[in-house]
């Protein structure tokens, strides 16, 4: 087994290792709403929940400031952000978006997407999804430092919205969610070959 220490290797390979080892991702995918009223959406691998109650998710714009993209300028200026759930059938419209596009550029319209409002934010959510949150930023915490660093957004869920062909209850269809995940360069992976283990008493 090789051994590697962050110091001792460039920045861009201690990401490659993170990206390839740290599989599948799941893609928040955020949509945000700049304060001249221009809506925004990019796809993060860095993303995840980190509490339930109250429930929390994360997500982190990594790499130089200017590259973080307009999303973290947004959350900043209107302290609010949904998360759309990415599955197989968005996979194309959501790799659109992770280009790179001047501010005044509407991601939704570059990737051919209906836009819907969220009910309790100020922000727009992606129609197609199977699933959205609507969160209120918590706090956002710098870790690290360039060129690799993050710019970690935290926010609370106050709505999730849920296609109801998914839902048994609270319990959601993972077969029919169909989500997809990120691995190292531009592989994906769909989350479909599923099994069960009982966890012990």
């Amino acid at each position: 087994m090789r051994r590697f220490l962050p110091s001792d290797i460039d920045p861009i390979d201690s990401y490659k290792l993170m990206t390839g080892l740290i599989v599948p991702r799941p893609i928040g995918w955020i949509g945000t709403r700049s304060s001249d009223g221009v809506g925004n959406l990019a796809p993060y691998s860095f993303f995840n929940g980190v509490a339930a109650t109250p429930p929390t998710v994360m997500f982190a714009p990594t790499g130089q400031p200017g590259a973080r993209k307009d999303t973290l300028a947004n959350v900043r200026e209107t302290g609010v952000f949904t998360v759309n759930i990415v599955n197989f059938a968005l996979a194309e419209a959501m790799n659109a978006t992770s280009g790179s596009h001047p501010p005044e550029v509407d991601e939704f319209e570059v990737a051919g997407l209906t836009v819907a409002e969220a009910g309790s934010i100020d922000a727009p959510t992606v129609a197609e999804a199977p699933a959205t949150f609507e969160c209120r930023v918590v706090t956002i915490v710098e870790i690290g430092t360039a060129p690799m660093g993050s710019e970690v957004v935290f926010g609370e869920v106050v709505a999730f919205n849920v296609s109801d062909d998914l839902l048994d209850g609270t319990r959601v269809d993972q077969i029919g969610l169909d989500a997809i995940g990120r691995h190292a360069g531009d592989a994906y992976s769909r989350a479909r070959e599923l099994f069960e283990l009982e966890r012990p008493g």
